[in-house]
């Protein structure tokens, strides 16, 4: 693996680590103790997952497609499909929250 490869997968693991960690904030705001991740929350983080793969695979395709004469190395292009995942989670989460659907829930 290639020096820019590693730094696009330390990428792609920070990002999920930030969505995990930003999510689970929201929860221990309710709810004191241990938290159990719902069904909903599997859902949830496996779709991240799926979402920063695509990204490691097509990202430097999609990017040369929407700019031919573009010069900007893969790892570029990864982390901006990456940075943007980030910020529609933020939106999705949103929306599971506005429609009562928990992420994490308390154990009792």
């Amino acid at each position: 693996m290639q020096a820019q490869e590693l730094i696009s997968a330390g990428t792609a693991l920070f990002i999920f680590a930030m969505i995990w960690l930003r999510t689970r904030m929201h929860y221990t705001r309710r709810i004191r103790g241990s938290m159990r991740l719902q069904r909903a929350g599997q859902v949830y983080f496996a779709v991240v997952l799926v979402v920063l793969l695509l990204g490691w695979l097509f990202a430097p395709t999609v990017g040369r497609t929407l700019w031919p004469d573009t010069t900007t190395p893969a790892a570029i292009l990864r982390f901006v499909w990456f940075m943007a995942t980030y910020g529609v989670f933020i939106v999705v989460h949103r929306v599971l929250q506005a429609r009562g659907v928990e992420v994490f829930k308390g154990v009792t």
